[in-house]
């Protein structure tokens, strides 16, 4: 393991550049030399192109899907600076920690990789903790998601497009819809990560022309154009910002508390690490395209939710439709019908793409911790169907997690904010541990290093993934705090008492103690 890549270079093509045939070969020999080298067979298809990788995580990302959901959650904080100023503070947070998870990603290459990642630079029991906090965030994300696309469903297409009446559309309908959507979501990714590649190539082309599109109809169609508003403050705590956030008389932590858009929003990137193990040329390519993802989402995205600003006729008429101000924003803009129509749709099927994607991350997650034995029925959990080359009961077992997940669908804001909490604390325990371990027992490096930024990247990252985790906690998200601090407990017990005598963790850490 202390072996340094040939290519040392830190800098990364173009995403549309695509190898030549010769290239792609030896690139996916050196892959899978890699990956025996930890102590794995090639199972899974390796089949991901760059663009692929990219894809999947800008898909989970899918700014359509967080940047409307909780979109009221950002601007009944603070107003407009909770999106011209909060947006790109947070955003600045989730690149930072983007890219010192890319540094270890682009050294090692493994399904679950957050998990292995910890195992190596921290410890088993380090890793092993790593592994439920980041397993139990991308159930929460994927079943937040799922929730949302039958809202947004229920409520643009239904409602606004077919001209429906939804009003007495109550649990029973969600319930049935939700067990539909991940039902389907979860046979896409049993067929193949052809298939998946397939639709997360196309949610990736997807987003960029629908967020575009939204972003120019809404500035044209806007009544005026006031850019000051996104540098104004104001606390629409309480009421007056249809209670979606606790009164408070502090405007500092109404603005913090409104970093919950971007936190929730610009998550989920972990993908393309899950996923390494069936991308081609991965040491280069995992961590460009969870990087890109990142930086493509943050910018579009500002520009996207800057404009839901801009268009707003009345800032605090807008702010008093609390979760309804998305809807309320495009039922009262001038754009024609039937380009509000293909909006509709088009978002529906990115929020559909993004959950099936972060479906595809989970079950990558189960099967890599199942394969050291860190599951129960782990023997059953690390199977992969030889014809599909797929986790096969990794997807069921995640779907059924995921639908579970749902059932708690009525605080589809704390499942929202909880895994939001979850994954950023899972992005940043194998930061910390690499940041203690680098140059000393870190010595295998990847082509993808940030040389001399390599340390201070690390600690803003640790200190950023903190604040965001830290916002996902405040109220209204208290039951999200208790379950983070139940979980950590939890933990604790149950490693002291069984598992730091029975996991043995990844075959890479096992000459480590």
């Amino acid at each position: 393991m202390s072996r340094e890549t040939e290519n040392p270079r830190n800098t990364f093509p173009e995403i549309v550049t695509a190898p030549s045939t010769t290239q792609a070969s030896t690139a996916q020999s050196s892959d899978e030399k890699l990956l025996a080298s930890m102590g794995y067979r090639q199972e899974l298809s390796r089949r991901m192109s760059a663009f692929s990788n990219f894809s999947i995580s800008f898909s989970i990302i899918c700014i359509l899907a967080g940047g409307i959901t909780a979109f009221p959650n950002g601007f009944t904080a603070a107003g407009g600076a909770s999106i011209g100023i909060g947006w790109p503070l947070g955003a600045l947070f989730a690149v930072v920690v983007a890219l010192g998870m890319g540094q270890i990603a682009s050294a090692f290459l493994t399904a679950g990789g957050l998990y292995h990642w910890s195992s190596i630079l921290g410890g088993r029991g380090w890793g092993w903790a790593t592994a439920w906090f980041n397993l139990l965030g991308l159930v929460f994300v994927t079943a937040s998601v799922n929730v949302g696309v039958y809202l947004l469903f229920r409520d643009l297409v239904l409602a606004n497009v077919f001209h429906l009446n939804v009003a007495a559309f109550g649990l029973p309908q969600q319930i049935l819809a939700v067990l539909l959507i991940t039902a389907t979501q979860a046979f896409c990714n049993y067929r193949g990560i052809h298939l998946t590649t397939l639709l997360t190539d196309f949610s990736g082309s997807l987003i960029f022309v629908v967020a575009i599109v939204l972003t120019i109809a809404l500035v044209v169609y806007a009544p005026s154009l006031d850019f000051s508003r996104l540098f104004t403050f104001h606390n629409y705590t309480g009421a007056v910002g249809g209670d979606v956030w606790p009164a408070t008389s502090s405007l500092p932590l109404a603005f913090l508390g409104g970093l919950i858009l971007v936190c929730y929003t610009i998550t989920g990137f972990d993908a393309s690490a899950h996923t390494a193990e069936e991308t081609q040329d991965a040491a280069r390519n995992v961590p460009r395209g969870m990087i890109q993802a990142v930086l493509y989402s943050s910018v579009f995205g500002f520009l996207m939710i800057a404009a839901f600003v801009l268009a707003i006729p009345n800032m605090d008429t807008a702010a008093k439709q609390g979760y309804g101000l998305f809807g309320w924003l495009m039922n009262g803009s001038a754009m024609p019908t039937l380009l509000k129509s293909l909006l509709y749709i088009g978002i529906v099927v990115a929020n559909y793409i993004c959950g099936l994607a972060a479906l595809t991350s989970t079950s990558r997650m189960i099967y890599a911790f199942s394969r050291d034995g860190g599951l129960p029925w782990s023997g059953w959990l690390k199977t992969v169907h030889p014809a599909h080359r797929t986790p096969g009961p990794a997807i069921l077992v995640s779907g059924v997690l995921i639908f579970a997940a749902t059932l708690y669908a009525p605080a589809f804001a704390v499942l929202a904010a909880g895994s939001a909490v979850l994954l950023y604390i899972s992005y940043i325990m194998p930061v910390a541990a690499g940041l203690l371990a680098e140059g000393k027992t870190w010595t295998h490096r990847g082509p993808f290093r940030l040389g001399a930024a390599s340390k201070p990247v690390a600690v803003l990252g640790i200190l950023g993934g903190l604040v965001l985790a830290y916002v996902g906690m405040r109220p209204p998200f208290g039951q999200v705090a208790y379950v983070v601090f139940g979980l950590i407990v939890a933990l604790v017990v149950v490693w002291y008492a069984l598992e730091a005598r029975r996991f043995s963790g990844p075959p890479a850490t096992r000459f480590q103690e």
